[in-house]
C-alpha cells in the first residue's frame, strides 16, 4: 500500500499542538466540569443483557461489486469485498474503559463471536476513544492474522506499541490504495479524541470513504452534525452505503457537539445523498442516558417527518448480514 502523509505546522484543524474541530470554537473539548455535571444526570435503566440472535452469513458468494455487511456491534461491522475481510472500530471486550472492573460493560454479546471471524484483511480505527480503539480486541486480532490498520494521525505508535507493523495513519483528505479494487479516503468529522485527561486532541479523529470498484462506502465513526456531511458528497460523490451514528446522544447539552440524535443522522443521510444508510452506536454500551431502544424510536419518527423511506435507512440486528 502507498500513502503520503504529511501534517503542516498549522492547519485547519491543526494549531501545532493539537487537534481542533474548524465547526466548532477552537478550544472545544468536554471539560471536566461538564462531565462532573454529566455525572449527576438523571439517567435511563438499561437492561443487564439483552439477547443477541440473528445468524452471521460470513460465507457468501459475492459479485465482484458487492459488499457483504454483517453488524458486530456498537461501531464494529464485518464488511466482506472482494475476498477481502474489513473490521471497523472492533470491540469484543466486555467493558469500553480503561478499567477491567469499572465503565459501561456490554448488555449484548457481539453478533459474531470472536473465533468464528474469518481472517481479517484490514481495519479501519476512526478515533482513540475506548470504545472505539479497544487494544485488548486489536492485540488478539493481531495475533491471529496480523492485519493492516488504518488511524488517524498521532495513533500509529500506540498501535506499534501493541505489535502491530503495517500500520498507516491518515490526516482529512488522505487517500490510501489498498489493492487495485480498493481506495479509501480518511475524511473529516466533528468529534475529540483523548485516553486520558493528559493527552486531548493530540490525535485525530475522522470516518472513512471507501471506494470500491464503482461503489462509494461511508463509515462515519463518531461525530456531531456538521457541514462536513456535504462537503464530503460534494469532493467525493454520494456513497451508495453510508453508517451513521444515531446512539448517545442524551443529554443534548453535553452530547450535541460530538455525537448525533437520529433527527440529525436522517439530516446527514440527506446530506450525503446515500442511496442506501445503516444506524449504529447505540443498543451496545450505556454511554449516555436515552432509553436502550430509544434510538430506534426516534428514527422511525425521524425518517417519517423527513420523508425517508424506512428501507433506506434502516438498523441490522446483532448478528445480521446483508449484501449490498
Amino acid at each position: 500500500m502507498g500513502v503520503s502523509v504529511s501534517q503542516p505546522a498549522t492547519s485547519d484543524h491543526f494549531n501545532g499542538e493539537r487537534y481542533y474541530n474548524p465547526t466548532l470554537p477552537q478550544g472545544f473539548v468536554p471539560s471536566i466540569s461538564s462531565v462532573l455535571k454529566l455525572l449527576l444526570e438523571k439517567r435511563s435503566t438499561w437492561p443487564k443483557s439483552v439477547p443477541t440472535t440473528a445468524i452471521p452469513k460470513l460465507n457468501e458468494k459475492l459479485a465482484s461489486n458487492d459488499v457483504a455487511v454483517t453488524f458486530v456491534n456498537h461501531a464494529t461491522f464485518l464488511l466482506q469485498v472482494s475476498g477481502l475481510n474489513i473490521l471497523t472500530d472492533p470491540v469484543w471486550s466486555r467493558r469500553v474503559s480503561p478499567f477491567s472492573w469499572l465503565g459501561p460493560a456490554r448488555v449484548r454479546q457481539p453478533g459474531i463471536a470472536f473465533d468464528k471471524l474469518p481472517s481479517i484483511g484490514l481495519i479501519l480505527l476512526t478515533h482513540n476513544h475506548y470504545d472505539h480503539m479497544d487494544l485488548d480486541t486489536l492485540t488478539r486480532l493481531n495475533q491471529r492474522s496480523a492485519p493492516t490498520v488504518l488511524v488517524a494521525t498521532g495513533n500509529k505508535n500506540l498501535l506499534r506499541s501493541i505489535g502491530f507493523e503495517d500500520v498507516h495513519e491518515l490526516d482529512w483528505w488522505d487517500d490510501i490504495q489498498v489493492n487495485p479494487a480498493l481506495n479509501i479516503t480518511f475524511v473529516p468529522t466533528q468529534h475529540f479524541s483523548g485516553r486520558s485527561l493528559w493527552d486531548r486532541q493530540k490525535s485525530l479523529w475522522g470516518s472513512y470513504m471507501l471506494h470500491h470498484r464503482n461503489r462509494l462506502i461511508y463509515f462515519g465513526g463518531d461525530s456531531g452534525y456538521s457541514s462536513h456531511f456535504s462537503e464530503i458528497r460534494q469532493r467525493l460523490g454520494p456513497p451508495d452505503l453510508a453508517f451513521l451514528g444515531i446512539g448517545a446522544y442524551a443529554p443534548r447539552w453535553f452530547m450535541k457537539p460530538m455525537h448525533m440524535n437520529p433527527e440529525e443522522a436522517v439530516q446527514a443521510h440527506q446530506d450525503l445523498e446515500s442511496r442506501q444508510s445503516i444506524g449504529m452506536h447505540f443498543g451496545t454500551f450505556q454511554l449516555s442516558s436515552e432509553p436502550i431502544d430509544q434510538p430506534k424510536i426516534d428514527l422511525e419518527a425521524a425518517l417519517s417527518q423527513n420523508g425517508v423511506r424506512g428501507e433506506q435507512f434502516v438498523i441490522l440486528g446483532e448478528g445480521e448480514t446483508r449484501i449490498y
